[in-house]
């Protein structure tokens, strides 16, 4: 998850650029804007509201027939001039109304679906404009142009389909296996129950836990499991301070403290504070501070068992500072990766500040104020009425929409090594980033030989851009009115970055949009309390669309779409080594079969499949320790 900073709202974009005019017959032109490069065709709308008529086919006859008829004829002249015009004059003024017919349709048309129109009707708590906090370029420089002849396509097809009958095949799970999941990760094993409460026979397991809200929600998780095989006593995690997120926040700003001990206390033997007699225990002199250096990234259980344990039983603390993903997930035991299930989908809960300010956001972007599945509920506990799943049905509501994480902050775009079109201004500032949060990174680079920009774009490396992700949306069929929650809204290029995407999607809306200055008001230097609110958008949605699969919270919010969803909550994961294949076509491909390709790389990602060996149990639960098929 990026950073959520507190820099000033940035404005709605509204695109001059790219045409998104709903002419008459627009559709009709298609073919012709191909073969002439791209220019616009004859009646279009054109920049500043005027309009191209082909004067030379509208008047060819009378320049042809007129040039016949000089002054020197005299009154011969004036004679045949009133025949001409009165043979004519029926065809004079029929054109004359044509074209002012024409143009008033038109205008009308245009009024109807000008985006800005569209954005004023969607406002929500007083937000008519999409604020989105941006982090700006140059200012003097213009809008990044990428793609220009697709976006034209996708808006001219979003023009076509106005008016047309939406498929609800969108808003669906395309596979009705998926409903035969059911979340069964909280049943406590029986072995468990027999043996009654573990017992402290080992010591005290310290976390400091780095990275934002996410990351360290998988680390939590993780010490969990930890503490369970080594039968150790785990202190209340501690969230360590970053220069990126910027967030003091600890683990009781988030979670509700009690709640989680609770849960797990038939399993893990979980206190808040060390006993006054270790605190004042130096761990790092006694050899006990343990870093992620002293550790494989997929650390096994037995390598656990020959390192810590030992350390463990001796100085009878262990602290592991900036603790993170430490723990791999295969091979494990049953019961541990099912603890890791119970934690990640049951133990943590968001504190009742979150829970109440989530609830809301949540029902000012449907416009309604009941719960509509598990997944609202677990969420957002009782601060949501709940209404069985049988009396609403999301592709017949007025209030369903789209969540979309759209991971472009300046950290993702730095550390991708990738090139976004920003020229030489875009390189040397990514640079400069990456010179002081990245320092490692360089120094890695400097060893080997980095692949370049094109490379690292083929080989799906590089986070999609704002006009990627409109693209992919126009291509499923999403229509130009559809409502979207963007997740994060420090996107890196400002709001000419932006600016494809909301001229294709206007009704595109932020947690700073849909709250008051004074909800957001004690979230304000949180970033990870801010983070929480996007993921309880996010996962509540009606369908939620991810950009980059290696994402913590992209993974997380699927995950618990998959075990609380029922089957009922599709999420969109495009691969982006299919679709850098797809776009770099960009210049010939077919809109037609622009479409078929998405679908298809969609659809393939949407197949209902077991857990596979090694991928991570937050992300797909579907397996035995987490959920039962019934």
């Amino acid at each position: 998850m990026g950073k959520q900073g507190s820099s000033p709202r940035g404005r709605r974009v509204e695109n001059q650029d790219l045409d998104i005019s709903f002419g008459v017959k627009e559709h009709e032109f298609r073919s012709l804007d191909l073969q002439h490069g791209g220019d616009p065709p004859i009646g279009r709308r054109l920049s500043g509201g005027e309009y191209n008529w082909d004067k030379v086919v509208l008047t060819k006859g009378m320049k042809n027939d007129s040039a016949k008829f000089t002054p020197c004829k005299g009154v011969y002249v004036g004679k045949r001039q009133m025949w001409w015009l009165h043979r004519h004059i029926r065809s004079i003024v029929f054109t004359l109304l044509l074209m002012g017919f024409l143009y008033l349709l038109d205008s009308l048309l245009f009024s109807i679906f000008d985006p800005a129109m569209l954005q004023s009707n969607f406002s929500l708590q007083g937000s008519s404009k999409t604020e989105v906090e941006m982090v700006p370029r140059a200012a003097k420089e213009g809008p990044v142009k990428l793609y220009e002849r697709l976006l034209n396509l996708a808006a001219s097809s979003l023009a076509e389909r106005e008016f047309k009958q939406e498929s609800s095949k969108l808003w669906e799970e395309p596979y009705p296996q998926a409903s035969s999941w059911k979340p069964c990760g909280d049943k406590t094993s029986p072995h468990v129950v027999r043996a009654g409460k573990p017992r402290n026979i080992t010591g005290y397991i310290l976390i400091s836990a780095n990275g934002g809200l996410n990351q360290q929600r998988v680390a939590v998780c993780n010490a969990v499991a930890v503490a369970s095989l080594l039968n150790a006593t785990l202190v209340i995690p501690k969230f360590l301070y970053s220069n990126v997120w910027k967030d003091p926040s600890q683990f009781g700003d988030i979670y509700q403290e009690d709640y989680f001990m609770d849960m797990l206390k038939d399993e893990v033997n979980i206190i808040k504070e060390l006993p006054p007699n270790l605190k004042l225990l130096d761990v790092e002199a006694a050899g006990s501070l343990i870093t992620d250096a002293d550790l494989s990234k997929e650390a096994t259980p037995d390598e656990y068992i020959k390192k810590i344990l030992p350390l463990l039983l001796r100085n009878r603390v262990v602290h592991f500072l900036g603790y993170g993903n430490r723990l791999g997930f295969d091979p494990l035991p049953y019961e541990l990766q099912r603890l890791r299930c119970k934690c990640n989908f049951h133990a943590l809960k968001f504190v009742p500040e979150i829970q109440q300010i989530g609830s809301l956001l949540v029902r000012r972007i449907r416009r309604y104020d009941f719960a509509r599945s598990t997944l609202d509920k677990q969420l957002l506990g009782n601060l949501i009425p709940h209404v069985p799943l049988r009396h609403y049905h999301a592709a017949e509501g007025p209030s369903k929409y789209l969540a979309l994480h759209l991971r472009f902050e300046i950290d993702m775009v730095a550390y991708s090594m990738c090139e976004f079109g920003g020229g030489e201004t875009e390189r040397s500032e990514l640079q400069s980033y990456r010179e002081v949060h990245f320092p490692l990174l360089l120094e890695r680079l400097k060893k080997s030989k980095p692949l370049s920009p094109q490379e690292l774009r083929k080989t799906g490396k590089c986070p999609l851009t704002p006009e990627e992700a409109g693209l992919v949306l126009a291509g499923l069929g999403f229509k130009h009115g559809t409502y979207i929650y963007l997740a994060g809204s420090d996107i890196y290029g400002g709001q000419s970055r932006m600016q494809a995407l909301t001229t294709l999607y206007p009704n595109l809306v932020t947690k700073e949009d849909l709250l008051t200055p004074s909800e957001l008001a004690p979230f304000r230097n949180f970033s990870s309390q801010l983070a929480a609110l996007d993921f309880i958008a996010c996962a509540t949605s009606d369908v939620f669309a991810m950009t980059d699969s290696g994402s913590q919270l992209s993974s997380l919010v699927s995950g618990f779409r998959t075990y609380y969803g029922g089957g009922h909550a599709p999420t969109l994961r495009p691969s982006k080594k299919r679709l850098s294949a797809i776009l770099s076509r960009n210049k010939t491909i077919g809109w037609h079969s622009f479409e078929g390709k998405i679908r298809k790389m969609i659809d393939e990602g949407q197949r209902v499949q077991v857990r596979g060996l090694g991928r991570s149990i937050y992300r797909h639960p579907r397996c035995k320790e987490c959920m039962c098929r019934h």
